[in-house]
């Protein structure tokens, strides 16, 4: 599909998506904010990253970030095309095992596993990626205890610097985030790690995602290529047959458009880094947010609206509950948002601007600053769009605001719109018992 093609669709999907939910009162006076997911587009995205990545000879398994997007039922969507979890949390393990996915489609990564932690995963054998000298002895102690069958790895830091976010930067200097390759002797030890422990078969590294420009990100996973080449030379064999090259790719949050696509990405791969599809080693990746943001909306009702020292001032129930990093860095992560009617249709008319507030209980609670829209009155709606990564699943507990309800949907034939639930909307009394009640 091409890329005016697929933009295309997005937003014609969206629209019906959008209509329909109001329509058969998704969101109403008990629940007046939902998400939504397009699983069409999900499906749609997977099917473009496995086209991307389709190389002769090259076993790549592909993972999806479960922080991106911690819900059962995506798992579940996403696996039945191919695609497995990468967790980093006990949490998301027991997410993803819960999805049904296979232990050999799971990696573990994460700066600070416990024992625990890496005994259940080592039973199950689900790969593993260290992420430091202490974690690895405590895994040789594990492995001498009980065998496994779970691929083992290292974690490195390529210290090739940071892209324009630095909290989503991974691979500078001071990181973090595995073993930091450029500091004095760390070259050194990793090699002999490897040839001290013949289990030890991948090579991982994770230069960052959005805001890093795709050349640092193939830079980073170049300075891991050369280094499983040198291990592989020292050991006199192919001891490192898989190169795990996390981290997501950037999403473009300004228009509907998808940039950079995956194949833009893996074609970037082949020129920085030409020996890595060739077929000696297998490929994991750790795709997130650029699998699912695209496909998201978040809807919610005007509640009030208003204005002060001149500025008109829409209050809704989309805040820093959900939008928390849009609420927080509104520079790193702005996010578009489009005026709607109470029927869900696209208001019009003159652009005045405005704050979009939410609802929680602080002066700097706004989703938009002074932003041009179509005024907005009480009752209308605001859709936040590319919400489908981080909004829906890593909510924040200011003023004890309940988890709202997160649909999916299907497109079909003549406009039709199918809905399932991918997560209830929380009750006070769940809330409640949450909080020790």
């Amino acid at each position: 599909m091409s890329n005016d093609a697929r933009t295309s669709s997005v937003r014609a999907e969206r629209e019906r998506a959008i209509t329909a939910a109001v329509r058969q009162e998704l969101i109403n006076q008990e629940q007046p904010v939902v998400g939504l997911l397009n699983l069409t587009g999900v499906r749609r995205t997977a099917a473009e990253l496995h086209a991307a990545f389709t190389f002769p000879g090259v076993d790549v398994l592909h993972t999806f970030a479960v922080k991106a997007a911690a819900l059962v039922p995506v798992l579940r969507h996403l696996a039945r095309e191919g695609v497995g979890a990468e967790v980093a949390s006990p949490g998301e393990l027991a997410i993803a095992r819960a999805a049904g996915i296979p232990a050999p489609h799971i990696v573990l990564d994460s700066p600070a596993k416990t024992e625990t932690e890496l005994k259940e995963a080592l039973a199950a054998g689900i790969a593993i990626n260290a992420d430091n000298p202490q974690e690895l002895s405590r895994i040789d102690a594990l492995v001498r205890r009980a065998p496994t069958t779970s691929p083992i790895g290292v974690r490195v830091n390529p210290q090739v610097g940071g892209g324009s976010i630095g909290a989503m930067s991974t691979a500078t200097a001071t990181s973090k985030f595995g073993v930091a390759l450029r500091d004095e002797g760390a070259e050194e030890w990793i090699v002999q790690a490897f040839l001290q422990r013949p289990w030890l078969t991948r090579l991982h590294t994770h230069t960052g995602s959005q805001g890093m420009p795709l050349t640092l990100m193939a830079e980073g996973i170049a300075t891991a290529y050369t280094l499983a080449e040198k291990i592989n030379a020292a050991a006199g064999r192919q001891q490192i047959t898989v190169l795990d090259i996390g981290g997501g790719l950037p999403v473009n949050f300004s228009s509907d458009e998808t940039k950079p696509s995956f194949r833009t990405y893996a074609q970037t791969l082949q020129t920085a880094v030409p020996g890595l599809f060739g077929g000696r080693y297998g490929i994991v990746t750790e795709f997130g947010r650029s699998l699912v943001a695209k496909q998201g909306v978040v809807l919610a009702r005007v509640e009030y609206a208003k204005s002060a020292g001149d500025r008109a001032i829409a209050v809704t129930h989309a805040g820093a509950h959900i939008a928390t990093r849009t609420v927080f860095a509104p520079e790193s992560w702005p996010l578009r948002v489009e005026a709607r009617d109470a029927s869900g249709n696209p208001k019009t008319g003159q652009k005045v601007p405005q704050d979009v507030a939410g609802p929680c209980c602080f002066a700097g609670d706004l989703v938009a600053r002074d932003r041009p829209l179509p005024l907005l009155e009480q009752g209308d709606l605001v859709a936040l769009l590319d919400t489908g990564a981080y909004y829906f699943s890593n909510h924040f507990a200011y003023n004890s605001l309940p988890r709202p309800a997160v649909y999916g949907y299907t497109t079909g034939a003549a406009d039709s719109v199918h809905f399932e639930i991918l997560r209830k909307p929380q009750t006070l009394d769940q809330l409640v018992a949450e909080s020790g009640g």
